[in-house]
């Protein structure tokens, strides 16, 4: 499996009533990660502002060893869905890329969003190690049809800011044969039984 190692702020579970968010870094992986504004702000309703992220996206992906499968880009937040070599590269990479995103969009802005980046679990991003073949598959079209189900464009190939490097079969393909999915290691929380 290569190097692994998860993080978790505290060491409890909950904080304040909600499922505390855990950073997974394991080598050689396949990575869904998303994250939004605070706020579900449009920062990046102009295209100026899809532009900055664009940039910084391709520069701090390319530096860490990311390679993004499918990324959608919506007015204030993003998916992104791809193959990390190096797990420990992920939070360096998250959190350059967060910052010089969140500085320049800033200074765009008429008001400064800050945090920029924020959600429930207070963590700026949500990464999830892929499974399986299946789960990478109905990643990779839950990323690609983002601007579908926000009814931006009625095809990803019509809309600039869903963007794919490596096809879906390609992309597939590839981590079965690197053995890229995390398979054998448990979500704990989703094994447990829901209450309802």
């Amino acid at each position: 499996m290569g190097h692994f190692r998860k993080s978790r702020g505290g060491g409890r579970e909950h904080f304040d009533g909600q499922h505390r968010f855990e950073h997974w870094y394991r080598d050689n992986t396949v990575y869904f990660i998303t994250a939004r504004c605070k706020g579900k702000f449009p920062a990046f309703a102009t295209e100026e502002a899809k532009a900055i992220f664009w940039d910084r996206f391709g520069y701090y992906t390319r530096q860490y060893g990311f390679t993004p499968w499918a990324t959608s880009l919506l007015d204030n937040h993003y998916h992104t869905v791809g193959y990390l070599r190096r797990g420990e590269e992920l939070g360096e990479m998250m959190r350059k890329l967060h910052g010089s995103v969140a500085k320049l969009a800033n200074d765009l802005l008429e008001v400064r969003l800050l945090p920029f980046w924020y959600d429930s679990g207070k963590q700026g991003y949500f990464d999830g190690c892929l499974r399986n073949e299946r789960q990478g598959r109905l990643t990779y079209r839950y990323v690609y049809t983002k601007c579908i189900r926000h009814k931006i464009a009625p095809d990803p190939k019509l809309y600039p800011h869903t963007r794919v490097n490596i096809e879906l079969e390609a992309a597939i393909r590839r981590a079965l044969e690197l053995n890229a999915f995390m398979t054998g290691v448990s979500y704990p929380r989703y094994s447990r039984k829901r209450r309802d």
